[in-house]
């Protein structure tokens, strides 16, 4: 049983839905990585609109379709853990954000 509380950190990985690594999603290949190293969890949420350093707009509007919207992988661990992988991450990206912060778990638990 794999328990955690108190202070981690949230990772957030901001890229384009369309970015690839090795033929795949580098979202898809990002969660293989991040499963594989045994971080505790990740999330990857589509945006419905955003834009990115070169301000090009990526949105759902129909008018407007979109082969690259906005994909965030949340990543939530330990300092260590976060920080041992995290070289692995910015090789993977070849644009796009990564954020980190503080929070505090109140509950995570596989059961």
């Amino acid at each position: 049983m794999k328990e955690m509380s108190g202070e981690h950190i949230l990772m957030r990985i901001m890229l384009g839905e369309s970015d690839k690594q090795d033929g795949k999603p580098t979202y898809q290949a990002l969660i293989e990585m991040l499963r594989s190293e045994k971080i505790s969890g990740a999330t990857v949420l589509r945006g419905i609109a955003g834009y990115g350093a070169h301000s090009h707009p990526h949105t759902t509007n129909i008018l407007r379709l979109s082969q690259d919207l906005p994909v965030i992988i949340e990543v939530v661990d330990s300092k260590e853990n976060i920080e041992r992988i995290l070289p692995q991450i910015e090789q993977a990206i070849h644009g796009g954000l990564i954020t980190m912060e503080k929070v505090q778990v109140i509950k995570y638990s596989d059961i």
